[in-house]
């Protein structure tokens, strides 16, 4: 396995050091994708990349989204020859003791998604976890199965075999907030299998967050096109049970 730490980075200054310290503790090296940062971030990028050579970092122009960083991310991966993509979140919300046990199964299982699950502590939003089943409910729909517990959260291992066969395809996919779920959707589609292990999240009273109303809107109309784009995989994905 050749594991590279995938971090989208968009106006999260203050935690990013402490993000790639934690990535650089397992051994492998770590790509911070700045989105359009701004000038304050940018700089905590460059004091993180300063620390050690196996901190990359890669710039946008502009923001196009965490869809897009992470589309970025996964092809600077690839053509650099890596295995796996760990893609986690910059704002630390994550609990960083996951990330072990995440790699273990990765190794155990490396064709297969490594899907986070949240498990909150008294610090989430009640809106925010409850608004999660509305997502759940369409992803079983639009796979008819369960295999994938929690499509929201940004914290999985991908096998880029995969993701690059998947990229072949030149996919429509959401480039913002809808990017988590439409890729995991959409790679489980493919024949990808998912395993799905915990992750503790925390919500900080100092965090921020650009998750803005219009995201329902796109995680909508992602939900709707997969609903679309599932119906003639019916016979598939109901033959995919009896294997």
């Amino acid at each position: 396995m050749r594991l590279l730490f995938l971090v989208p980075v968009y106006n999260h200054p203050l935690k990013i050091g402490r993000v790639a310290a934690n990535c650089l503790a397992h051994g492998f090296d770590v790509l911070l994708v700045d989105d359009g940062s701004n000038e304050e971030t940018k700089r905590a990028i460059a004091e993180a990349a300063k620390r050690s050579p196996d901190v990359h970092v890669l710039t946008l122009p502009e923001n196009g989204g965490k869809g897009a960083a992470v589309l970025a991310g996964f092809r600077w991966a690839i053509e650099r020859g890596y295995t796996h993509a760990f893609q986690l979140d910059a704002d630390l919300q994550q609990d960083p003791a996951a990330i072990a046990p995440f790699i273990a199964k990765a190794t155990e299982r490396p064709a297969h998604v490594i899907c986070g699950y949240p498990v909150y502590n008294s610090s989430v939003p009640r809106a925010r976890k409850w608004g999660r089943n509305v997502t759940h409910f369409w992803v079983a729909v639009n796979t008819l199965s369960f295999a994938i517990r929690d499509s929201l959260c940004g914290f999985r291992i991908y096998p880029l075999d995969a993701v690059a066969a998947w990229l072949a395809t030149s996919p429509t996919v959401g480039l913002r907030m809808d990017f988590d779920t439409d890729v995991v959707v959409q790679l489980y589609r493919r024949g990808v299998d998912v395993t799905n292990l915990p992750v503790g999240v925390d919500y900080p009273e100092d965090g921020i967050s650009h998750f803005h109303g219009i995201e329902n809107w796109r995680i909508s109309k992602m939900h709707a096109r997969n609903f679309i784009t599932m119906l003639p995989q019916i016979p598939k994905l109901v033959m995919r049970h009896f294997r």
